[in-house]
């Protein structure tokens, strides 16, 4: 039953899309509206299943999500136009006469399947951009965050055009089954083992894939930083959310001089954010479920925590834990922890640590803690990852304007603002030419000789010239002003030569003179 209703929201949403109903802005922005809409009138009910779910603080869930989704709206809402515009590109000498352009335009029906620890984010921001760049969208919440998928269920299908934006809900199966139906692009936030098993299910149609995947990002913390400042900044980023975010800071690198200061400063910090006894604070969540649980404690066997490593398995509870003097080639290592752990390798210097990120997969996010311009520069340029944020953490995914998404490893594709809009549209080659101007084309045809051939070698290798309206009217402007020099360089030469012009105006300008 449920891979017949799943197959019949996925032709409901091709039919609706191919009716062209989402192909007008208006349409577009009606449903952007309706979605900024339910983000405000349903803050409460959103906030008590992310407590629900993952005992989240509810002055967390705004910060964390709400704000973002909302932000990315009002940036589509505003944007939108511009971004559905077609596109002038540069022209050559064969085409200067032709309408030449990129048109972004729908790519059909979308597959969108969030993650469970941002259940709102990592699923409505994609369907942002889905909505903004036209296309219909069929919606897959995790099952794992099974309040969150449930609310968000009942609200899209309240606000949102059932047919265009139908969401299922489901587990392993259910995706699945999903997954062997056609779509025109799959978007996937998860782990990396899964998102190999999606990238091979889309393949068998072809159709493309972002993954926003996870892996294992390093925290670089140099030793002539404010310790006290980074350890801080740190402790915020890996221990938000019980530590379950994919750009979450899994494991700092520092010297051994400094690994005693560091632990004494995220302790101290850990006091100051969650008060002695964490496991009472409003403000620090819980692990998913049982089962990420004993994967979590799994990792920490065998080490001794010198700041937490308390549990409680009834509440799927693990304290802030900082490890040190952690293996570089343990099974903690090798694993994305994905929760409170927080382990401490020592490297001898910034050398060191350029080795030891890049001996490992790409990660989906570097932090570096450094004073040095210089130095900072070096890792950025040495090593490779999706982003990168010095002196902070996880702030780059702040921002719509820069690009989010992972590299080998931890994904392939990019969104946010603009970047979301482009990753789900077909950026469309277009040239519009007159049937006129035939002489134009004679040097491409047949029977060809020498002097044709030259021709089209100069034509075709001439260089690109921007024909935009801002570069067109500096051209314009240009050529006025150099006229109108020209002709006040005749004037002052005429004057300077004294000569008398028969034009009565000139006459007159001379005798002035």
């Amino acid at each position: 039953i449920s891979v017949r209703m799943e197959r019949q929201a996925v032709q409901r949403a091709r039919e609706a899309f191919q009716s062209g109903r989402t192909r007008p802005l208006e349409f577009r922005l009606q449903q952007l509206h309706a979605l900024q809409r339910m983000i405000t009138e349903k803050e409460t009910e959103i906030a008590t299943a992310l407590k629900q779910d993952i005992n989240r603080s509810q002055y967390d869930t705004p910060l964390l999500e709400l704000i973002g989704i909302e932000n990315e709206i009002k940036l589509a809402i505003d944007r939108m136009a511009q971004w559905a515009a077609p596109r002038p590109v540069e022209k050559n000498v064969l085409t200067i006469s032709d309408e030449v352009y990129i048109q972004p335009e729908p790519l059909g029906v979308v597959l969108i399947i969030g993650a469970w620890n941002y259940p709102w984010a990592l699923t409505l921001l994609p369907l942002v951009g889905a909505i903004a760049a036209g296309n219909a969208a069929v919606v897959k919440p995790s099952e794992l965050s099974e309040y969150s998928s449930l609310l968000l269920r009942a609200l899209l299908s309240r606000y949102l055009d059932k047919e265009l934006y139908p969401v299922v809900t489901g587990g392993v199966a259910e995706t699945q089954d999903l997954l062997r139906l056609r779509f025109d692009h799959v978007f996937f936030t998860g782990g990396s083992t899964t998102g190999k098993l999606v990238m091979e299910a889309a393949a068998q149609h072809l159709t493309p894939v972002t993954l926003e995947l996870g892996g294992k990002s390093p925290c670089y913390i140099d030793k002539d930083c404010e310790i006290r400042v980074a350890c801080r900044r740190i402790t915020w980023g890996k221990f938000v959310n019980c530590g379950q975010t994919c750009i979450a800071p899994d494991y700092i690198l520092c010297e051994p001089s400094i690994q005693s200061q560091v632990v004494d400063c995220i302790r101290l910090t850990l006091l100051e954010f969650y008060g002695a006894d964490p496991k009472c604070s409003p403000d620090y969540g819980r692990i998913i479920n049982q089962r990420h649980f004993n994967r979590i404690m799994s990792l920490m066997e065998g080490y001794t925590p010198v700041v937490g490593g308390q549990s409680d398995s009834s509440q799927c509870y693990i304290a802030p834990t900082v490890l040190k003097d952690v293996p570089p080639h343990s099974r903690l290592m090798q694993e994305e922890i994905f929760g409170p752990v927080l382990p401490i390798v020592t490297v001898s210097d910034m050398d060191d640590a350029i080795r030891f990120v890049n001996e490992r997969e790409k990660p989906l996010a570097l932090y570096i803690f450094c004073n040095d311009k210089k130095a900072v520069k070096r890792m950025i340029e040495e090593t490779t990852s999706g982003g990168v944020t010095v002196n902070d953490v996880m702030m780059h995914y702040t921002l719509s304007s820069l690009p989010f998404g992972g590299v080998g490893h931890s994904g392939m594709g990019r969104y946010h603002g603009k970047h979301t809009f482009d990753q789900l549209s077909h950026q469309r080659a277009c040239l519009i030419r007159s049937l006129k101007m035939e002489s134009v084309n004679l040097a491409r045809y047949p029977p060809q000789d020498r002097r044709r051939a030259r021709r089209s070698r100069m034509a075709l290798k001439s260089p690109l010239i921007d024909m935009s309206k801002r570069t067109l009217i500096w051209a314009i402007s240009a050529t006025v002003i150099g006229f109108g020099l020209l002709v006040a360089l005749v004037v002052i030469l005429l004057i300077a030569a004294g000569l008398n012009c028969t034009c009565w105006y000139w006459r007159g300008f001379y005798n002035y003179f």
